[in-house]
């Protein structure tokens, strides 16, 4: 059985590769700069046109509201009727209830 080692003398030990050596590795003979992202495509949304900023948000809701949107998402999608997915039916709803108690403005940038 061969002797154990500790980690920093394992390292010690490393041989070193020459930088051409390492980088053809881990790029896989592809340019190490990268590719700028791609702009996401416009949502079909009311909201694509003013390019609103989106935020994550995670809550937990009454299993028969979360089915009642998910088959009302899915009809609409069917039916090509806007808004048609959770977010934005979501989105719709959060709007109209903020507005009508006052904590955002009738017409939000």
């Amino acid at each position: 059985m061969k002797d154990r080692r500790s980690l920093v003398d394992g390292l010690k030990q490393t041989p070193t590769l020459d930088r051409k050596t390492e980088q053809d590795f881990v790029f896989q003979h592809k340019s190490p700069v990268a590719e700028p992202p791609k702009p996401a495509s416009p949502s079909t949304g009311p909201a694509s046109a003013a390019a609103v900023a989106r935020s994550p948000l995670s809550t937990r809701i009454r299993s028969d509201y979360a089915e009642a949107l998910k088959r009302a998402s899915l009809q609409r999608q069917l039916e090509k009727v806007e808004p048609n997915t959770i977010s934005e039916i979501l989105e719709a709803a959060l709007k109209e209830w903020l507005t009508s108690h006052g904590h955002l403005s009738a017409n939000p940038a």
